[in-house]
């Protein structure tokens, strides 16, 4: 990825990101395609689509040091930030590709997180996002698009893909990455205990990115 411009208190690329990036790498993405960087956080996703040759990227975050964190890492780049969250409009649609690394870390309150947490908190399950973008994906993408999606095993992996196809569209995992926990999920390992996400002792979880395609009629 290279040098990361990231403001204080944006979250830095971890292994999510890294492997939406590989499983970007690996789409086929076409020359002069357009894509939406949904969640962009740093902006590195957005980044890297436009050097796999898209002709336009819209990046987007809810976030304003993410906004600008994103701006510093594409300019330069066929690249448009704009700050603005799933639930609202989205200017520019629909996209050849739909990129996504929304927040999917189950929390205790059902409150709309702040600040940094933004990134990561999701309501009690983890899906207040990842719904969301299921039940808007087929009006993001365009006929023949394609929708990559990372996530958690811990929020449900076989929901996502269900969700999706509920919606006519053709989901799958498309890679996998066992991970150590991070700073997040070790601190919040007891409620994801208690709230049965995950087995008592265990420390690790498994990232996913999921592949939505919008079959030409």
């Amino acid at each position: 990825m290279g040098l990361v411009w990231t403001l204080p208190g944006v979250y830095r690329p971890q292994a999510d990101t890294r492997l939406l990036l590989r499983a970007l790498r690996g789409a086929g993405l076409g020359r002069g395609a357009r894509v939406l960087d949904l969640c962009t956080g740093t902006g590195v996703a957005a980044a890297e689509a436009a050097r796999c040759g898209a002709g336009e990227v819209i990046a987007v975050d809810t976030y304003l040091p993410a906004v600008l964190s994103a701006w510093l890492n594409t300019r330069g780049l066929p690249a448009r930030v704009r700050r603005g969250d799933l639930t609202g409009p989205l200017d520019g649609a629909p996209f050849d590709l739909v990129l996504a690394n929304p927040p999917y870390v189950p929390c205790a309150s059902a409150r709309p997180a702040r600040g940094a947490a933004r990134a990561w908190d999701a309501g009690p399950d983890g899906r207040r996002f990842l719904d969301v973008l299921c039940e808007r994906a087929v009006d993001l993408m365009t006929p023949g698009g394609t929708m990559l999606v990372v996530h958690s095993d811990i929020c449900g992996v076989a929901l996502t893909c269900e969700s999706l196809r509920e919606t006519g569209l053709k989901s799958s995992v498309v890679a996998r990455a066992v991970e150590p926990f991070g700073p997040v999920l070790a601190e919040r390992a007891a409620y994801l205990t208690e709230a049965g996400f995950i087995e008592p002792g265990q420390r690790y979880e498994e990232l996913v990115v999921i592949r939505a395609d919008r079959i030409e009629p």
